[in-house]
């Protein structure tokens, strides 16, 4: 008998959404309508839950499920999840770790050169007709930020950071960092205050792990930024106190942001809509074919392994 997996969160890959119906005795929560008729007849059964990062599982789901051995997390972030609930249970979680590194970092770069040289206002610009009835294409718009050369802050050097570092050094980019403690085999300064990496930098690119942190990113840090200075959140909204981001761009505090995620998500403050100082993206930075693809095929392999009496890759608890 195929063991019995709850998919709590969507899957776009179809060759990875039909290796998964055919190894297991798979549901799909999200399309589930009788949720608790649904548990009543399978919740004894259901050894395995696949989420995502953003999804995680309520401990309310959890305690339904007295046979679950397994949560695996399609994305890297676990805080979605109730970890010590889960180790008191004896049930593993594992993550996708790695698999989202390269997009994720790609993502930055990206959002921070759209942010420092308007490519999405410019990109308005021309969409609309305005360049065509303009004498110059700089009488409306405003002259870009040079990204070559920028000092970056990276808050948080764990993978997704260091791939971030070795990306914009490339475009002669100075960098320095903050974390927990200094790491040894890196080539880059260590900051250990945020406030004064904040004061150091032209960009801070936000790329911390979010389990134990929430509003790092605050008006004193904002405040040291500056008005010639630029944040990139690619990390979790909840790393950034938003109201004080609001203010901040509304004042001419900092020069503008890229941001991928949200504190409340899909809820994105309305008074970012209309400034041209900040780039918006919908918490997409895994989302291309290549990395989703891999870390469906780690979720598969995850399950495999716990199925078969091992201790599954990525595991964090």
């Amino acid at each position: 008998m195929k063991p019995t997996v709850l998919q709590l969160s969507a899957i776009l890959i179809p060759s990875i959404r039909d290796a998964l119906a055919e190894r297991f005795d798979l549901h799909r929560w999200f399309e589930v309508q009788d949720k608790p008729a649904f548990l009543a007849e399978h919740a004894a059964r259901i050894r395995a839950v696949i989420t995502g990062g953003h999804t995680g599982i309520s401990r309310e789901l959890m305690e339904q499920l007295p046979n679950l051995e397994l949560i695996t997390v399609n994305g890297v972030g676990t805080d979605a999840v109730d970890l010590a609930y889960a180790r008191d249970r004896g049930i593993q979680v594992c993550a996708t770790l790695g698999a989202l590194t390269e997009d994720v970092a790609d993502l930055a770069i990206g959002l921070l050169l759209s942010a420092c040289r308007g490519i999405a206002t410019s990109d308005r610009f021309v969409r609309s007709g305005q360049w065509a009835s303009s004498p110059t294409p700089l009488a409306p718009l405003p002259l870009a930020r040079q990204f070559s050369g920028m000092r970056i802050g990276i808050v948080g050097l764990g993978r997704v950071g260091r791939a971030v570092a070795v990306r914009a050094a490339a475009f002669g980019c100075p960098i320095a960092y903050t974390d927990l403690s200094a790491i040894n085999d890196v080539p880059y300064e260590f900051v250990p205050s945020l406030l004064a990496l904040a004061a150091r930098s032209d960009a801070l690119i936000v790329a911390a792990a979010a389990d134990q942190a929430e509003g790092i990113i605050d008006a004193a840090v904002l405040k040291a930024l500056g008005p010639e200075g630029y944040l990139i959140n690619i990390a979790r909204g909840k790393l950034v106190n938003e109201p004080d981001l609001l203010q901040a761009l509304a004042a001419g505090t900092i020069a503008g942001a890229g941001l991928d995620v949200f504190a409340a998500e899909p809820n994105v403050p309305t008074a970012l809509f209309a400034n041209e100082a900040v780039v918006l993206q919908p918490h997409r930075a895994s989302a291309t074919v290549q990395t989703r693809t891999r870390m469906g095929q780690m979720v598969i392999a995850s399950l495999d392994a716990v199925f078969a009496g091992q201790v599954p890759a990525g595991k964090v608890v």
